[in-house]
């Protein structure tokens, strides 16, 4: 197939996607106006919203003190862990969109910082937040109760946990033997205030982690009669009700020393002693600062930071035309090609935005030029030395591409190190910031030069002047 064929095929399925895109990630207010005889009425239909931090959206912001007076200094930076790990579920419960549960380091101690968008709730939040971890152990039902529940179950109920359980153990399950796999458990007496300590440790023959826990001797003396009668079966832990893990007991244990080994990672075995160590080191939390971020607020940032892209983006589209005429024309169609995708990408992964990250996403819309000008100055530097359109502009691409390269790598590093070391709305500026990166060199190096080739192969080619600045 002829290459300008192949060049011209592309363009038409860049402004197709262009177009398209366009309509998919506008605001959902624009979406509305479509008329209901439009084909774009479908677009309605499949309208996913951006999703908003508490900047944009409006929410709680929510600042405690910890209190360690009654923790140990070696077992604190633990126990603050746990605690971080515990808040993140509770909120979690309230359909947060991405909450940001963080410490803060203070000459006193501990701070925990939760930002909550879109709560429509404060107070139950903050209620529900204030609460001490509560770590229970709990044994499984003997099969006489398990048999009462299920027969309180209705046929529907039965068939869906005989298919969950099929699926999850990949054998067939007649209903008479479902009370054998129920994993139904009852409390018992040993809670998180006998738990001494709980800390990761390694097998010296397999090297695996493990996490080994400790009771006082109050809880040990329960925990070595709760194993004794429960050899063979799981005991379940559970932190403010959830889950958390359920190992078989082997044998009793008297000493009130146990270890809770499995196929563990390193990160889930660190994430079991801290909900543990969350349980058994309660840290009570005080709520010291509440700020409430309305949505006529976030709504008037938005409106305020769109109107600061739409500008900046007209400004550079500007520049470019009067500077590089018709090669910067094609390098604004590459940018709002650019645009679209980065936006589609903000939608679609989602990326929470916030102010932050609008500005990381602004800022990206200036530096996504920069290869384009690098490419143009080299290309007129090419045509000076009178050589064909096309090989000067093949020429252009490749050596300009290690200034863009190292330039865009050394952006990149930076917003690594931002995203990895610093927290909140840092991040946010720095992941979208990085996104831009890696879309600017795709719409510069590839969509600006299928552009160039396809409109250089047609008579405008002969018109010198619209390629030359």
């Amino acid at each position: 197939m002829n290459r300008s064929l192949v060049n011209w095929i592309l363009v038409f399925l860049i402004l197709g996607f262009t177009l398209i895109g366009t309509i998919f990630v506008s605001p959902k207010r624009l979406i509305k106006k479509v008329p209901e005889f439009s084909l774009l009425k479908y677009f309605k239909k499949i309208e996913k919203p951006y999703k908003l931090g508490l900047d944009l959206q409006g929410g709680t912001h929510l600042l405690y003190e910890a209190d360690l007076s009654s923790i140990k200094k070696e077992d604190a930076e633990d126990a603050v862990n746990g605690l971080r790990d515990v808040i993140e579920r509770r909120v979690n419960l309230f359909g947060v969109q991405e909450p940001i549960v963080q410490l803060q380091k203070t000459a006193k101690g501990y701070n925990l910082i939760v930002d909550l968008a879109g709560i429509n709730d404060p107070a139950k939040a903050i209620e529900e937040i204030g609460k001490t971890p509560y770590l229970e152990f709990r044994k499984e039902m003997p099969i006489e109760a398990k048999k009462k529940i299920l027969d309180m179950l209705s046929p529907e109920q039965i068939q869906e946990s005989i298919k969950k359980i099929e699926k999850e153990t990949g054998r067939k399950v007649k209903k008479e033997e479902l009370v054998d796999y129920l994993p139904l458990y009852e409390p018992t007496e040993l809670t998180g205030r006998y738990l001494k300590s709980a800390k990761i440790e390694f097998d010296q023959t397999t090297f695996e982690p493990k996490v080994a826990i400790q009771f006082n001797d109050e809880g040990a003396k329960i925990f070595a009669k709760l194993t004794k009668e429960n050899v063979g079966k799981r005991i379940a832990i559970y932190i403010d009700n959830q889950l958390i893990s359920a190992p078989v007991v082997r044998e009793e244990i008297p000493s009130g020393k146990a270890e809770i080994s499995g196929d563990f990672t390193i990160e889930e075995a660190k994430e079991l002693a801290r909900n543990l160590s969350a349980g058994a080191l309660p840290v009570p939390i005080k709520l010291i600062s509440q700020q409430t971020v309305g949505p006529s607020l976030g709504e008037d940032s938005i409106n305020k930071s769109l109107k600061a892209g739409i500008i900046g983006l007209l400004l550079v589209i500007l520049f470019m035309i009067l500077v590089y005429k018709f090669s910067g024309f094609l390098a604004d169609i590459a940018l709002f090609f650019y645009c679209v995708i980065l936006l589609l990408i903000f939608k679609l992964i989602p990326v929470t935005l916030t102010l932050s990250g609008i500005a990381g996403f602004i800022l990206s819309l200036g530096m996504a030029v920069d290869a384009n000008v690098l490419i143009f100055e080299r290309l007129k530097e090419e045509l000076k030395e009178k050589k064909d359109f096309l090989f000067a502009l093949d020429n252009s691409f490749s050596r300009a591409w290690p200034a863009i390269r190292d330039g865009h790598l050394t952006t990149l590093i930076t917003c690594a190190i931002l995203f990895l070391f610093a927290s909140g709305f840092v991040q946010g500026f720095a992941l979208t910031l990085a996104i831009g990166m890696l879309c600017s060199m795709f719409s510069s190096m590839v969509i600006t030069k299928i552009l160039m080739k396809a409109f250089a192969s047609t008579k405008l080619r002969k018109v010198e002047w619209l390629w030359r600045r």
